[in-house]
C-alpha cells in the first residue's frame, strides 16, 4: 500500500466506458489529441515531465461510465488554460501495479485485465497511470498503475 498526498492534474478529458470496448477507441483518441494539439506545452506549473492518465468520476465501478483525464501533475490549479481542465484528487491509499513490455502490443491494457480480475477493495475514486522516463521506449516500457484502495 502506498499513501499519496492530494495532487492536482491539468489536461484534457473524455467520458467513456469499457462497455462494448468503447474505451479502446476513446482513450487512444484522447492520447492522439493530447499530442496533436501540443497539450503538454500548454500546461503551466508542471511538477515534472511525467504524464498521468487518471480514471475518475466512476458511475459505479470499471464496468460503468467514467472519466479519463490525461495531463500532468501541477503545483496548483491557479492557472488553467482555456480548453483544459484541472482537478484535485484527495489524499488516498493506492496499490501499485507495474505494466512492463510493448505499449503498442497492449502491455498496459493487459495489466488492467489482471487488476479487473483481482478482489482488491477498490474505492473507484481515482486510479492512474504514470508515464515517466521508463516509458519513453514504447517497445520496452514500464508504466506504474496506481489503484485507489480502501
Amino acid at each position: 500500500m502506498i499513501q499519496k498526498q492530494a495532487f492536482h492534474i491539468i489536461g484534457i478529458s473524455i467520458r467513456t466506458t469499457n462497455e462494448n470496448a468503447q474505451a479502446s477507441t476513446d482513450i487512444p483518441a484522447l492520447w492522439n489529441t493530447f499530442f496533436a494539439e501540443g497539450i503538454f506545452a500548454k500546461i503551466p506549473n508542471k511538477i515534472n515531465s511525467n504524464l498521468h492518465c487518471v480514471y475518475t468520476d466512476y458511475e459505479k465501478d470499471h464496468t460503468a461510465p467514467y472519466t479519463t483525464l490525461l495531463g500532468c501533475e501541477v503545483e496548483n490549479l491557479n492557472e488553467i488554460p482555456d480548453g483544459l481542465i484541472g482537478k484535485t484528487f484527495p489524499q488516498a491509499n493506492y496499490e501499485l501495479f507495474t505494466a512492463k513490455g510493448n505499449l503498442m502490443q497492449g502491455a498496459v491494457y493487459n495489466e488492467w485485465i489482471k487488476i479487473w480480475n483481482t478482489d482488491i477493495p477498490r474505492t473507484f475514486i481515482a486510479d492512474f497511470e504514470v508515464y515517466d522516463q521508463r516509458s519513453h521506449n514504447p517497445e520496452n516500457a514500464e508504466v506504474e498503475i496506481f489503484i485507489g484502495i480502501q
